[in-house]
């Protein structure tokens, strides 16, 4: 890979930490960039990457990263659901939170790293979700910070086309802590997400990233839906 480096946000675990270890296996120096340093560091020491504290909601902890000199690939990961509430039962602040995670935090790493990847005319892989496309009863928080995503990466892409490449990837049902952390660790709620159907695994979202980073620079993937066979309708 000639010394190419990535960020990958969310890398400590999920869908992240399997994209750092797939990417490192492919040859990148990859920074594992998430908010449990000691995580990242861990994973960093298995796979010869960078560990990296990294809070996007958190501008101080984003600026940290104009410190870095040079970055090939971001793979803006860090996001998540909080609770499944209907819109008449929202909470403000749970919304808040899915907002400046899912959207003004991948705003907020794309533009600090924006430097770099423009002079290493680099690639962005964000990771959406079906929720970005259609909606779901009690999804309307997390399907407008998804959504909102989408509008941030479609504009992205046409305001930077071709010196940055830029794609989305939007997973459907994939088993990970991801429904753990929607309903604050009810372990109850969160295995019957996934009970009697086919799911996908983190590292199957972790092989599309790869192989859309292994691509030549005058391919770009805009946008990748993934599911499980079993998951037909969104």
């Amino acid at each position: 890979m000639n010394d190419k480096v990535a960020v990958v946000t969310g890398g400590s675990a999920g869908i992240g930490e399997a994209a750092c270890r797939a990417l490192a296996a492919d040859g990148w120096i990859v920074y594992v960039a998430a908010r449990r340093l000691e995580r990242c560091e861990a994973i960093a020491a298995e796979i010869g990457g960078v560990a990296l504290e990294l809070d996007v909601t958190d501008q101080a902890s984003v600026e940290k990263l104009a410190e870095l000199s040079r970055v090939d690939l971001l793979v803006n990961n860090a996001g998540g659901a909080k609770e499944l509430d209907y819109l008449r039962d929202a909470d403000a602040d749970d919304w808040d939170w899915m907002y400046q995670t899912n959207v003004l935090g991948t705003m907020r790493v794309t533009k600090a790293l924006y430097p770099q990847l423009k002079a290493a005319k680099g690639l962005v892989i964000n990771i959406g979700s079906i929720a970005g496309t259609d909606a779901y009863k009690g999804g309307s928080g997390y399907n407008a910070a998804k959504h909102g995503l989408r509008g941030l990466t479609r504009a992205f892409r046409r305001e930077e086309a071709p010196d940055i490449r830029v794609c989305e990837i939007d997973p459907g049902r994939v088993k990970t802590d991801f429904s753990m952390n929607r309903f604050n660790g009810d372990a109850e709620r969160a295995a019957a997400v996934y009970e009697g159907k086919l799911n996908l695994t983190a590292d199957d979202i972790a092989e599309a990233i790869r192989w859309v980073a292994s691509l030549p620079p005058h391919v770009n993937i805009d946008v990748l839906n993934i599911m499980p066979a079993d998951q037909a309708e969104r």
